[in-house]
């Protein structure tokens, strides 16, 4: 994760003026937009490796559809004007995988000729003070999650950590739909510890429900939680209430074991977003198998 300055004072790109039929989408502005913003962001301030060659400094549309979990091809459509009206879930990843800067993020949507999320919607946009803050604790596995704990961003060290989340889609994006539809992954609860952890999250989303009313996704997804799970639709009618305290994970990982890890949950002052950091006491087992993840990284060991 890296700080991404202000692109107005680095080349952005600029609203065009409309052509003579005021049409935007006949002057392909949105494909020329995202290429340029693809052209500026360099591999390496992403978490990609810069190797290889490469024909321009930015990301190539494969990285850009790797992070925004879209497809190739639709990224490619998009650049050249055959897909032209992208969805608003589309273009908060687009914006989120181009760390697009708040007016740019509103341009973005105005090209695409959706309105941008208002008050009422969850938000999975990162302001830039955050970013750095990110950037300076990166030793660290980190994930940030928005208000309905989707998975919004994370780093190497939690790839690493948890495995590549980048050919996730949707719901499986969201750690409160994982884990009650029983998608464990690879940490590993005692009952206290699972206990906490439904009660806490479940609060989460009856606080965001009453937070965001007019987010359709939010309520889609608690509609699709209680389908799914009775334990989440006890614990939802119930009226439980809770709030997240740091505390302990066990993950086992295939390749260096199990890691017992301090989890930290922060919320970004001015926003709703969840900053989740998993750290290890210096000079202990787990963070000497830390440090051996941040070696061999996603790859298995042969």
């Amino acid at each position: 994760m890296s700080t991404s300055e202000d692109a107005s004072t680095h080349g952005a790109p600029q609203a065009p003026p409309a052509g003579p039929s005021g049409n935007r989408a006949e002057s392909n502005d949105l494909g020329r937009a995202l290429h340029g913003w693809r052209d500026r962001i360099a591999p390496e301030t992403v978490g990609l490796p810069a190797g290889g060659v490469r024909r321009a400094a930015g990301l190539r549309r494969e990285e850009l559809a790797r992070l925004a979990a879209l497809s190739v091809d639709y990224i490619t459509r998009l650049e050249q004007g055959r897909a032209t009206s992208p969805s608003p879930q589309v273009l908060a990843s687009l914006a989120r995988a181009l760390r697009l800067s708040a007016d740019e993020r509103t341009y973005l949507y105005r090209l695409a000729g959706q309105p941008e999320p208002g008050p009422g919607h969850v938000s999975s946009h990162i302001p830039p003070g955050l970013r750095r803050l990110l950037d300076q604790l990166a030793g660290a596995p980190l994930s940030v999650h928005d208000a309905a704990w989707n998975l919004v961003e994370w780093n190497q060290q939690w790839a690493a950590l948890f495995g590549d989340p980048s050919t996730l889609r949707g719901r499986e994006r969201n750690i409160v739909w994982r884990h009650f539809a029983g998608r464990t992954g690879r940490v590993r609860q005692t009952s206290e510890q699972r206990s906490a952890f439904e009660t806490t999250t479940v609060a989460d989303l009856r606080a965001a429900t009453g937070r965001y009313p007019a987010d359709h996704e939010l309520r889609s997804l608690v509609r699709d939680l209680r389908s799914v799970s009775p334990a989440f639709a006890e614990l939802w009618d119930s009226g439980i209430v809770g709030t997240h305290a740091s505390g302990s994970k066990s993950v086992v990982h295939p390749e260096v074991g199990t890691l017992s890890l301090d989890c930290d949950i922060l919320v970004a002052a001015g926003s709703d977003l969840r900053v989740v950091a998993y750290t290890a006491a210096p000079g202990s087992e787990a963070a000497e198998r830390l440090k051996l993840l941040g070696v061999i990284g996603t790859q298995a060991m042969t």
